[in-house]
Formats: structure tokens, C-alpha cells, sequence
């Protein structure tokens, strides 16, 4: 049986003010989790593929793509017509206009959070770097894997390699704990140490390495551990 990435609940089957469009009406947006907000953008689904399933569905695409996504490319999920489709492509797009990180100023590990944050309530690890320039102002955020995180895939390689591309100044890498506990294992503590070492070396300044989750964030350089 594959991993579950989102939980699902049928919105039917919800309480009233529990539903999606209630719930922002009268708690605002930011009390909505991912999938919640997609729904509403998504409208309405079907019995063989309901619009949280849909919602679901959007969001690994999302999660998985490192390219900006086109309408045709939200037309391969089912319940995803060219009028939807366009929808979502048009929403996007805005969304990175008008919110994109880049040029962001990073003044401390609180300021990473609001970044990624909405990864909080993933099933599944996902490892970020991002890219600083010598006014702490983001250059970029990358995805460097999904799934369990071990030292093979954590490879400073693969960390530095966007960031020596960009000429950063520095960088602050970033993970969630699906589980929501907050405390750095063994493994994260090996990898943060791994990758503040070659960045000595390189001349790229590891700042801090912050894991998080829907409840809040843990940073090495605010417990003095970096």
C-alpha cells in the first residue's frame, strides 16, 4: 500500500461549520490547511473523484513539480476540466506574483517559517535550501528531497549545488517533522554538522537549519547548536 499524503475527509460528511467555505467565512483563511483552501478553488468534484480527493490530488502535483505549472498540466487529474484547469493555472500565477519569497529580506529563523510553513501538515519529509545574497534577501527555495532524510540523500552536493549556481552568500536549509515533535534527531543533527562543514569549506555560510511543523519550528542557530 503506497504512503498517504494528505488526510482525507469528505466534505459531506463534515460538520457545516467545518466546511471549507463556512470555515473561512467565519474563522478567516488562515485557519484553513492546504487541501481546504484548493477545495475551495476546485468548487466541486464528483462520486468517482470527489473534490477533496481532486484537491489532494493538485497539491502532490504542486509538491512534486519544481517548474511552474501550466493549465494543461493540472488537465491529467480527473475532475480537472479546461475551465478548472485555467482556474488554478491563473491563481498561481498571481499568488507568485504578488507573494513569491524572492527578494524576501531573512532576519532571523521566524522569518523562514511563514516561507514553508504550510508544508507543516505533510505526511512526508521534505528538505529545503534556501539561497540567501549578501543582504539576507531570498534568491531562492529548492526542494531537495521527499521522503525519509538520510545522510546519502542529504549530500552537500546536492545542497550547495544551486547555491554556488545563484553565487549565494549563504544559506538556511529547512525540513518538516510530519510526526509534529520538534526535536532534532540524531540524523538531523549529523547532516546540519555535515553541511556547516562544507560550507566553511565553499565560502557559503550555513546560517541555521530549522525543522517545523504545523505547530511551530525548532532552529539550531536559536538553541545555539550551529
Amino acid at each position: 500500500m503506497g504512503m498517504k499524503t494528505y488526510r482525507l475527509t469528505k466534505i459531506s460528511a463534515m460538520s457545516v461549520f467545518d466546511r471549507p467555505r463556512e470555515k473561512l467565512r467565519d474563522r478567516g483563511a488562515e485557519s484553513l490547511s492546504d487541501i481546504e483552501l484548493m477545495a475551495i478553488l476546485i468548487g466541486s468534484g464528483s462520486k468517482k473523484n470527489p473534490v477533496e480527493k481532486i484537491a489532494s490530488q493538485v497539491l502532490k502535483l504542486t509538491d512534486e513539480s519544481n517548474i511552474v505549472l501550466e493549465a494543461d498540466d493540472f488537465l491529467s487529474i480527473e475532475g480537472i476540466g479546461p475551465a478548472k484547469a485555467t482556474l488554478l493555472a491563473a491563481s498561481m500565477e498571481l499568488s507568485r506574483r504578488i507573494y513569491s519569497p524572492r527578494n524576501r529580506k531573512i532576519m532571523s529563523p521566524a522569518d523562514i517559517y511563514p516561507l514553508l510553513s504550510h508544508y507543516g501538515d505533510r505526511q512526508q519529509e521534505y528538505f529545503f535550501s534556501i539561497c540567501l545574497n549578501g543582504a539576507h534577501e531570498v534568491i531562492d527555495i529548492t526542494t531537495v528531497s521527499k521522503g525519509i532524510l538520510n545522510r546519502t540523500i542529504i549530500h552537500p552536493r546536492e545542497i550547495f549545488s544551486t547555491a554556488i549556481e545563484l553565487r549565494s552568500a549563504s544559506l538556511v536549509v529547512a525540513h518538516n517533522h510530519p510526526s509534529g515533535n520538534l526535536e532534532p534527531s540524531k540524523e538531523d543533527r549529523d547532516i546540519t554538522y555535515r553541511l556547516q562543514k562544507a560550507g566553511v569549506l565553499l565560502g557559503i555560510e550555513l546560517l541555521d537549519h530549522v525543522i517545523f511543523s504545523h505547530k511551530g519550528y525548532y532552529s539550531f542557530l536559536e538553541e545555539n547548536k550551529i
